[in-house]
């Protein structure tokens, strides 16, 4: 089943392992650090883009997801999926990241966003 998502959605599928990446790795020191929220944002796009970019890997390649599994697949996963990128932040950087329930609030955000912009896709096609 894991192998069919990833040949199905290969985009979609680049993204998520690029968002468990960069979010267990330690964050460098930019200049970017000193503007409010800035980490909440990043969380917000990339929940967001991610999600969208889901919605259109579905619409374009005229996958048959329908009901509840188009449900699971463009809203319940990724909100699942930035809980636990956040908890294991919180258990398995060793300190170097901590969860934040302000940026998992913030993922959260963006996969709305993102199945609006999705919804909108697919309503356009």
């Amino acid at each position: 089943m894991l192998k069919r998502f990833f040949y199905q959605y290969p985009v979609s599928s680049l993204l998520i392992v690029l968002i468990w990446v960069a979010c267990l790795l330690p964050v460098p020191e930019t200049p970017l650090n000193h503007v409010k929220l800035f980490d909440k944002w990043v969380h917000f796009l990339m929940y967001g883009v991610l999600t969208a970019t889901l919605w259109a890997e579905h619409v374009f390649r005229r996958h048959q997801e329908k009901g509840m599994r188009l449900f699971v697949l463009v809203f319940a996963a990724p909100l699942l999926m930035g809980g636990l990128v956040e908890l294991a932040q919180a258990n398995l950087t060793f300190g170097m990241r901590n969860g934040d329930w302000m940026d998992f609030c913030a993922n959260s955000i963006g996969v709305c966003l993102g199945n609006i912009v999705g919804l909108a896709i697919r309503r356009l096609r």
